[in-house]
């Protein structure tokens, strides 16, 4: 069976049981998520297959698992129409694919580069924002202490982090400073998580902001993995934290 097709059958299986989680009672929806999550780790693993090393089961297969488990969490938040639900299935069986091929892309370049990568990095980026918003507006849509916001968004943002900075150079082992790089980018993200618990912000501009400060983040570490974090691009990304800090002050409700 050639990838293109595992990767069809993969992304209509895990649209099916993304749909089936409506199904579920009210008292099983995490669990059935936390299923829902390992599975979507297996059957990207099954579609992978081909090329993937064993470190590729850490650096690559988790993130369309927390991408499913970002999905499916969002998903119990939707209004109760079909078509709304329709349409979340069929996006996300759509991103499941782009994701699966982005991840072929990873596995098949294993430490040389071909020019597929860069498109592969700029389709992880995207979903590794689009992820971090939908998981960042569950959490805070349960109204849970500051503690709690900021243990869940690290550790849902721990391996979005790790993922992405490792993608960069698809090095074969696990360095330390890609550890360094996670552990800060994580750190800075938890700190921003217990800052807006204390805002009366809505859970959608905390999610939108956390997103913001994500990209500025990822962005910075990307060029520096890459060698060209040069002067002019320090200026773009302060123009952008600049520009995120400034918006937060219109977003605070001053009344």
């Amino acid at each position: 069976m050639r990838r293109r097709e595992k990767f069809v059958i993969a992304s209509i299986l895990l649209s099916l049981g993304l749909w089936s989680i409506q199904l579920v009672q009210l008292e099983y929806r995490y669990l059935a998520v936390g299923i829902f999550a390992l599975a979507t780790y297996l059957v990207s693993g099954w579609s992978l297959s081909d090329d993937l090393q064993r470190l590729e089961w850490v650096t690559i297969l988790p993130f369309p698992a927390v991408y499913g488990a970002a999905v499916a969490l969002f998903y119990f938040l939707l209004p109760e129409g079909f078509l709304s639900r329709l349409f979340t299935i069929s996006l996300f069986g759509v991103g499941m694919y782009a994701l699966l091929l982005s991840s072929n892309i990873f596995s098949v370049a294993k430490g040389r580069t071909i020019q597929l990568v860069h498109a592969a990095n700029a389709i992880g980026l995207l979903f590794t924002l689009l992820t971090s918003l939908l998981l960042t507006n569950t959490i805070f849509s349960l109204r849970l202490p500051f503690y709690w916001n900021a243990i869940l968004v690290g550790l849902s943002h721990l391996p979005l982090i790790f993922m992405s900075i490792w993608s960069i150079n698809l090095e074969q082992y696990i360095s330390k400073q890609l550890l360094l790089l996670t552990a800060i980018l994580t750190l800075i993200i938890v700190e921003l998580a217990i800052v807006f618990s204390f805002f009366p912000l809505s859970i959608w501009n905390v999610a939108l902001l956390i997103m913001a400060f994500l990209y500025i983040g990822l962005g910075l570490f990307h060029n520096y993995m890459r060698g060209v974090l040069f002067t002019n691009t320090l200026t773009e990304y302060s123009l952008v934290a600049s520009l995120t800090v400034v918006l937060f002050f219109l977003l605070f409700p001053w009344k």
